[in-house]
């Protein structure tokens, strides 16, 4: 089939690069590349529902969070700065 495509110059640029390093058709290499893009897409497909298990976050003894300021001297001492 007889289309006509605009490609973006950043795409163009890679497909001629692409055709140079193969040695093969501008046309081959557009198709050998739209085909893979196209069966990438399906095989992709999610299998199935991801979930996360929450769980509850304990605070640890000795730590406090509401002055970070304090808590990264705890954490990682006085040279954290």
């Amino acid at each position: 089939m007889r289309t006509t495509l605009t490609l973006d110059p950043d795409i163009a640029a890679k497909l001629k690069e692409q055709c140079r390093v193969t040695g093969l058709a501008f046309k081959t290499v557009v198709n050998q590349t739209l085909r893979s893009g196209l069966n990438a897409k399906r095989a992709s497909t999610p299998t199935g529902l991801f979930r996360v298990q929450a769980r509850p976050l304990r605070q640890k003894q000795g730590v406090a969070v509401d002055n970070i300021g304090e808590l990264l001297e705890q954490l990682e001492g006085p040279t954290h700065r």
